[in-house]
C-alpha cells in the first residue's frame, strides 16, 4: 500500500480531501493528513513533521492558500523547506488566493450543497469567471451565501465539485497533479518532481 501525506494549513482543506480524493485516487493509496494552525504554523513546523514522519517510500503533498502573497514565491519557499527536511520531491501546490477559490469556480456544486440552485446561474457574471483572482473569496463566498462556514461548506461542497472544472486553474492543476501521482504510484515509478 502506497502512502500519501498531506500538509494542510487548515482542517477545511482535510474536510475537502477527504471526499475529493477518493475520487481521484484509487483504494490502495492511503492518505493522511497532518493539519496546521494556519500558514505559519505550516510554514515554522512542516520540516521537523516531514524529517520525523517514519513510513518508508511515504510521498509528501503540501497545499497552502496563496492568500495575498506571491504564488512563485510561497512556492519556491515550501520547496526550500521540503529540501531541508530531505523530502525534495514533495509536491507543492498551491490554492490561488484561498480554497475557496475553488468553490467559487463551480458555483453549480455549491448550489446543490448548501441548497441555492440560483447560483449556478451566477456563474457566467464577469465576477466570477476568474475565480483565482478574486481577491478573499472566503468573503464573496460568505457575502453570496451567509450560511457557509469553512468547516462543514467544505464537506458538503466537496462531493459536488466537477473535477474537469478548469474556471479555477489552481483547482486544475492540483486535480492534475493528483491523477498524475496515482499514475506514477500505480506503476511503481518515483514521483517526478513538480
Amino acid at each position: 500500500m502506497s502512502e500519501v501525506v498531506f500538509l494542510l494549513e487548515e482542517d477545511s482543506a482535510r474536510e475537502l480531501l477527504t471526499i475529493l480524493l477518493p475520487r481521484i485516487l484509487p483504494a490502495f493509496i492511503n492518505c493522511r493528513y497532518v493539519v496546521f494552525e494556519g500558514k505559519q504554523d505550516l510554514e515554522s513546523q512542516m520540516v521537523r513533521r516531514m524529517r520525523g514522519y517514519r513510513v518508508p517510500g511515504a510521498r509528501f503533498v503540501i497545499l497552502r492558500d496563496q492568500d495575498a502573497a506571491d504564488c512563485r514565491e510561497v512556492k519556491l519557499g515550501l520547496k526550500h523547506r521540503c529540501g531541508e527536511a530531505n523530502h525534495a520531491e514533495a509536491i507543492v501546490r498551491i490554492a490561488c488566493r484561498e480554497l475557496e477559490s475553488w468553490y467559487l469556480a463551480d458555483l453549480a456544486a455549491v448550489g446543490c450543497a448548501l441548497n441555492r440552485p440560483a447560483l449556478s446561474g451566477m456563474q457566467n457574471r464577469r465576477a466570477y469567471r476568474a475565480p483565482d483572482q478574486i481577491v478573499q473569496p472566503s468573503r464573496v463566498l460568505k457575502r453570496i451565501v451567509p450560511a457557509y462556514q469553512k468547516r462543514s461548506g467544505s464537506r458538503a461542497i466537496a462531493p459536488h465539485l466537477d473535477l474537469t472544472n478548469g474556471r479555477s486553474r489552481s483547482f486544475e492543476i492540483f486535480v492534475s497533479t493528483m491523477r498524475r501521482l496515482a499514475e506514477d504510484l500505480s506503476a511503481g515509478a518515483d514521483v517526478p518532481a513538480p
